[in-house]
């Protein structure tokens, strides 16, 4: 798996769109309603509660993007090499260093702002604060415009670079354009790299993998290289000598011998010797390539000794190997034999290492004491002795369905001539000599049959009967003249209804003993019925509570708790003949009830017509006064706002006498309520409101509800000094 994957990164937000984020999140995530009338106390803590919030937002963005960009002096060198090549270091570590000192600035703004806007003594002045404190945070947010917008880009960038791993199994390809490398990597990965017949098709590097001894294996294909100075090699280039110096791998350099690629074997050669320091401490093997086009054995002299004598130069960890990517002659020879060498150079690495030290002194290593002076000579076995003595004691086992490895290496032939030996007679110590037949095993058979899956062995052959002829013979459906209905009992049917006749005397039997034990208790016989229906009640209600979803329904309510749910039912409706018709049920007269209710319906209603004729006599009354008014010569003299007021009055008096007329629960006296005079009316009255304050709720901080306690156009605007006119 790669070390570094840049992919994960957060997009980074322009400046204007951070300012947007962090006002709409203040907006949304903190309370909106305040008044001049709370206390001071809370005005403030209200403001300061936006600014904080304002500034936790901003430094929990900027935080969050300072630790997604990688500090180039904890990853690798590769990485940090590569960052500088691409993004200019000096310009990237400018850029994060802005972010950082923006967000230092905008936590101390907030703190100063904090610190005044607790002394702040009214609305305006905390609100004036707050403005200020944001403003201040959002111009700091822009200034870094610049930065912001060159992290984005730098973000993209990396996000598009391979995920590759400094530290695995590598194999690198190098050297001048248009010699081959791309398509080798797309020869032996899985890889697909654009090939074209110009120079730089690759501008960056390619990342692909290989599989080789059951291990997993990192290709990377690099831009091509020209022959020159360092300070001249552009961007593309100073990827592969980034590569070529940071990354522990093996060396492929390619070699045009064709000169196709445009480059003659002279340029090649140069090349190599110019970047020949960065192969130091690494496995290097010079690839010859598209020798379909151009022989190596009919290659000039010259050439070829320029080759050799650059390979010998090298020193002893520089091979050289011919292919050609048309023909595909080579490839994979070029490809085990970079593997190879890098898996050698790896292993001798770990062991000259000093972690094999530190793994041996771990190690404890006991050895065993003699426990008499008796020598006690080694046990060969006979059957071994035999062997020493035919001079036959190498054997050959089966290598059936096994891969070939590094101790097959003797000749096939030799092999052949020795006698298998199979796995039991390993263990048991009977070796097979050249006279007797080999022995096939299971694995044998199973490989000569199709394989795994195809041929499975005969079990039968380890059945353990009397006679082990019997072992393979088909098992028969009759044997001795019967089969398996041949052992069923016929007279199964009666000894089954037996033992039911059994079970009923038992039973009946068991009901008696009970009756008897019964009959001695003092209780009689309405005594024992009563107990009988309790508990079969109890019963009853047990298994109503445990029906499935019964706790689910919903209770009753108390006033529909005892009635019918059929509405089809007359007794249903709880009226008048409904009750009358229950009691009777029950055995209740209940006429005198009924005609109490009755009474009190009629009192009921007498009640509220006295009250609508009283209200008309009051407005028949309002209007006799009106129209005397209107008649007196007064009103004339009068102005018509009097006269509106006049009139309103007239009619709010008249609806509060209605009322009064209409309600016979309020007392007129305060004796009538239990008061001794109306001095303690009003301190009941003051009790009451009193109690009633918890019911008023006040809107409070989170209330999103807006009301105007001020006219918008009176209080807005530019204000002059002095006294003028409000519009």
């Amino acid at each position: 798996m790669p070390t570094y994957n840049f992919k994960q990164m957060a997009p980074v937000p322009s400046a204007n769109d951070l300012v947007d984020i962090v006002l709409t999140r203040t907006q949304r995530r903190t309370p909106t309603v305040v008044h001049p009338g709370y206390k001071i106390s809370r005005i403030r803590s209200f403001y300061m509660r936006k600014i904080k919030f304002t500034q936790q937002t901003i430094s929990e963005r900027l935080t969050a993007m300072l630790s997604d960009f990688p500090r180039l002096s904890d990853i690798h060198p590769f990485y940090s090499d590569l960052c500088n090549t691409l993004y200019d270091r000096d310009h990237y570590k400018l850029a994060l260093g802005q972010i950082n000192t923006a967000k230092q600035l905008v936590d101390a703004v907030a703190r100063d702002m904090v610190r005044m806007v607790k002394y702040g003594d009214s609305l305006y002045r905390c609100k004036c604060l707050k403005r200020a404190a944001l403003g201040r945070m959002c111009t700091i947010l822009k200034r870094q415009k610049a930065s912001l917008s060159y992290l984005e880009e730098v973000r993209k960038h990396m996000s598009r670079l391979p995920a590759l791993d400094p530290n695995t199994r590598t194999l690198l390809m190098c050297g001048l354009p248009n010699v081959g490398k791309s398509s080798f990597m797309n020869k032996i990965t899985r890889a697909n790299v654009d090939v074209q017949p110009y120079a730089f098709t690759t501008k960056s590097l390619f990342v692909g993998h290989t599989d080789y001894k059951y291990l997993r294996w990192q290709v990377i294909d690099t831009p091509g290289i020209l022959d020159h100075s360092l300070e001249e090699r552009n961007t593309i280039e100073m990827q592969a000598i980034t590569a070529l110096a940071h990354l522990t791998c093996s060396v492929l350099y390619f070699m045009d011998i064709s000169e196709q690629c445009g480059y003659t074997i002279e340029q090649q050669c140069s090349l190599f010797r110019s970047i020949q320091p960065l192969f130091a401490n690494k496995q290097l093997v010079v690839v010859i390539n598209k020798i379909d086009a151009q022989q190596w054995e009919t290659l000039d002299a010259e050439h070829r000794t320029m080759i050799e004598k650059l390979v010998e130069e090298s020193g002893p960890n520089t091979s050289m190997l011919k292919m050609s990517n048309a023909t595909e002659e080579g490839v994979s020879a070029v490809k085990n034999h970079a593997c190879e060498k890098l898996l050698a150079s790896r292993v001798d690495s770990r062991v000259s290492s000093n972690k094999v030290d530190s793994v041996m002194n771990r190690l404890q290593v006991v050895y065993p004491q003699a426990r008499d002076g008796v020598t006690r000579e080694a046990y060969i076995p006979e059957s071994v002795k035999l062997e020493r003595e035919a001079g036959k004691a190498k054997t050959k086992k089966s290598r059936a369905g096994y891969a070939p490895t590094v101790n097959d290496s003797d000749s096939e032939a030799e092999d052949d001539a020795l006698p298998i030996e199979s796995d039991d007679e390993a263990m048991d110590g009977n070796v097979v000599t050249p006279s007797q037949p080999s022995k096939k095993t299971a694995r044998d058979l199973m490989w000569e049959n199709g394989g795994p899956g195809v041929w499975a062995p005969d079990y039968r052959e380890q059945y353990d009967l009397a006679d082990p002829e019997w072992r393979f013979d088909a098992i028969p459906q009759i044997l001795d003249g019967k089969n398996v209905a041949d052992f069923v009992d016929p007279d199964i049917d009666e000894k089954l209804r037996l033992l039911e006749e059994e079970e009923e005397k038992l039973q009946e039997e068991w009901d008696a003993a009970a009756m008897s034990r019964e009959d001695d208790d003092d209780l009689n016989e309405t005594e024992r019925a009563a107990v009988d229906e309790i508990r079969h009640r109890i019963k009853a209600k047990k298994e109503f509570r445990e029906r499935p979803g019964g706790r689910n329904r919903p209770a009753l309510p108390r006033a529909i708790r005892g009635r019918q749910k059929d509405v089809h039912d007359k007794d249903a409706k709880l009226n008048a003949d409904a009750i009358g018709r229950r009691m009777e049920k029950v055995g209740v007269d209940a006429s005198a009830m009924l005609e109490r209710g009755r009474k009190r319906e009629r009192d009921s209603a007498r009640g509220r017509r006295r009250g609508d004729v009283e209200m008309d006599d009051a407005e028949d009354r309002r209007g006799g006064d009106e129209d005397a008014e209107m008649e007196d010569g007064n009103v004339r003299s009068r102005s018509k706002g009097a006269v509106k007021r006049a009139r309103k009055e007239k009619k709010e008096s008249a609806k509060r006498e209605a009322s009064l007329a209409r309600s016979h629960s309020r007392p007129r006296d305060p004796s009538a309520a239990g008061l001794r005079d109306s001095e303690m009316v009003k301190d009941a009255a003051k009790v009451e409101r009193k109690g009633q304050r918890k019911w008023f709720g006040g809107s409070g901080e989170g209330d999103q509800r807006k009301a105007v306690h001020l006219v918008k156009w009176m209080n807005t605007g530019k204000k002059r000094n002095g006294t003028h006119y409000c519009r």
